[in-house]
């Protein structure tokens, strides 16, 4: 527990149990929970925890109201590990009243078979709650990541409680830079819909912000234009940074090999930024993050059962669920007999937008030649702008 902007205190809590989150993404560093209470004439609590902790959450409100009860839960998000323990909430502080939208209280009742017909408190996009001093404005962030998600201003302390918004994996204890994290947590999470984050940031630039408190992460406090900025970036697909990304997956080492070259060529044509992901070995989560980052992505892999390896195949998957455009893509594809990979990963990306394919064919029968080094040389020099020679 701890107090944040004013009258506002943290009741949230780190889970290091937890070793993959939503049953996909490795967090070697746990994750938190975020809640919080705020106190005035009446009393809010922001979200609740997931349903392991919900004894410690129960506690921390309570050695923070020092006796006094609190009149609202606000359900900004229902996935289970924010809103579990509402029920709980509603036994252990009778005449609280839940706070949220319609498609709160029809997930409310999928959860736990009750509407809460006798304390509930429903608003509407632009509703305003008074506890005081402290208003608390809503605004609804349909599909950011959910239907009924809905992010809360408070106008007092130009707080934005964000819902999943602006958050990352890892628990509060532990020291790590925000930004690949946050970068992991957006893409993995919320990268889908990008056009629903950016109608949600255009509603937020209306408003005075000085503090965002996410309902994963730490407290956003100083710089807020920064991460407000890097939100619209990557809400809008564009890339961070100049470079190349090349992904692959190699069975006996000689697509690696080419990988390797193509990498030195690069380097060799004066690009800066060369990032190697191997897809077998590495996080999927990291490898999708990123290859929004760069501009180009070279994909390289081998036909496997006439298709396309499993690792290269579900990473393209994982890309384009996510709508990935406004990118660069080359191919790569190895095949001792009838190879079919480039085309096939070419055919992925057929519903994807603004997505420009190089003109430059590497195909590889077997292990590298002297005519499939110089396409890989070629290729190089096509992605850095260099003519043939």
């Amino acid at each position: 527990m701890f107090l944040t902007a004013q009258d506002t205190f943290y009741v949230g809590v780190n889970d290091h149990e937890i070793d993959l989150f939503e049953g996909i993404y490795k967090v070697p560093n746990g994750v938190a929970y975020n809640s919080y209470v705020i106190v005035d004439d009446k009393i809010a609590i922001m979200d609740a925890v997931d349903e392991e902790f919900g004894d410690i959450w129960i506690e921390n409100i309570k050695k923070v109201l020092g006796g006094r009860k609190p009149d609202y839960i606000v359900v900004q998000h229902m996935e289970p590990d924010h809103s579990a323990n509402t029920l709980r909430f509603v036994k252990e502080f009778p005449g609280a009243k839940i706070v949220g939208n319609n498609k709160t209280f029809v997930m409310l009742g999928e959860y736990f078979g009750t509407d809460f017909a006798d304390c509930r408190e429903v608003v509407t996009d632009g509703s305003v709650l008074s506890l005081g001093k402290h208003e608390l404005h809503f605004v609804f962030a349909p599909m950011v990541h959910w239907p009924e998600v809905m992010v809360t201003y408070d106008a007092f302390t130009k707080t934005v409680f964000s819902a999943d918004g602006f958050g990352k994996f890892g628990a509060l204890d532990v020291e790590e830079p925000w930004e690949e994290e946050a970068r992991r947590y957006y893409y993995g999470i919320v990268g889908k819909y990008g056009k629903q984050v950016e109608a949600a940031l255009k509603k937020l630039s209306a408003l005075e912000i000085e503090n965002i408190y996410p309902l994963h992460g730490p407290a956003l406090e100083d710089d807020i234009g920064h991460y407000l900025g890097l939100y619209s970036k990557w809400a809008s697909y564009s890339p961070e940074c100049e470079g190349v990304m090349i992904a692959y997956s190699s069975v006996y080492g000689h697509t690696a090999k080419a990988v390797q070259l193509l990498k030195n060529e690069l380097k060799a044509q004066g690009c800066k930024n060369v990032l190697v992901h191997d897809l077998i070995r590495d996080d999927r989560s990291v490898c999708v993050a990123d290859a929004f980052t760069y501009p180009v992505l070279v994909l390289a892999t081998t036909t496997y059962n006439a298709d396309i390896f499993p690792a290269m195949r579900e990473f393209i998957d994982c890309l384009t669920e996510r709508n990935y455009q406004k990118r660069t893509l080359a191919f790569i594809e190895n095949g001792t007999w009838a190879p079919v990979a480039a085309k096939l990963m070419q055919a992925k990306f057929e519903k994807s937008v603004n997505i420009t394919f190089a003109q430059t064919a590497v195909k590889i029968r077997s292990a590298l030649s002297a005519e499939s080094e110089t396409a890989v040389k070629n290729l190089a020099k096509e992605l850095t702008g260099k003519n043939h020679d």
